[in-house]
């Protein structure tokens, strides 16, 4: 016998659920956790060895030089409920053949209830530390099943991201500002 209340898309396990009202802060309130993880999932995947097998040969006297790029992003999916992306892209090139390319867009859901001013710190840095092991550990594996020796991306320091981006959006506003009012005097 089927139960149509389990047909969702989406597993329940795989999510922390909601918090339920009602506890000693009062009737019917509940209390909210400042951050809290729903679920995390690989949103893409990608990994090629264009020059395989004959990059391996190659390999073996020469050592790969390997670009790494990642960024991180946050967007609104609903109230105190944030979608937080980490995309990496990492290329490897042996003199000057490419090796490989792996590019891993990871994501987590989470449920953020902190003030306005504290949320970019919060998104920005603390909900990519939480997901950050798990993207590279999927890198890891995807390079070494790949054929090559896994990529152990180094950790990242996402309060000094968070701060070269609050200074880059500060110097953007007042390059605007500038110009705006260079605009103004004409």
């Amino acid at each position: 016998m089927a139960d149509d209340d389990n047909d969702d898309i989406i597993p329940g396990e795989r999510f922390t659920p909601e918090p339920e009202g009602g506890d000693a802060a009062g009737p019917g309130a509940a209390p909210e956790a400042p951050l809290m993880i729903n679920g995390q999932y690989i949103k893409d995947l990608s990994f090629e060895a264009p020059a395989a097998p004959e990059i391996f040969a190659l390999m073996q006297s020469e050592v790969p030089a390997i670009e790494v790029n990642i960024d991180v992003e946050a967007n609104a999916k609903g109230e105190n409920v944030f979608e937080v992306v980490l995309t990496v892209r990492a290329e490897a090139k042996v003199k000057d053949q490419l090796a490989y390319i792996c590019e891993v867009i990871y994501a987590g859901l989470f449920t953020v209830n902190v003030p306005a001013e504290n949320l970019g710190p919060i998104l920005l840095i603390e909900c990519p530390l939480i997901i950050f092991p798990f993207m590279r550990r999927v890198v890891a594996d995807l390079t070494g099943d790949g054929g090559f020796a896994p990529l152990m991306l180094a950790p990242i320091d996402f309060a000094q991201l968070y701060q070269q981006r609050v200074l880059a959006a500060h110097q953007a506003q007042h390059a605007a500002n500038d110009a705006e009012s260079g605009n103004d005097e004409a």
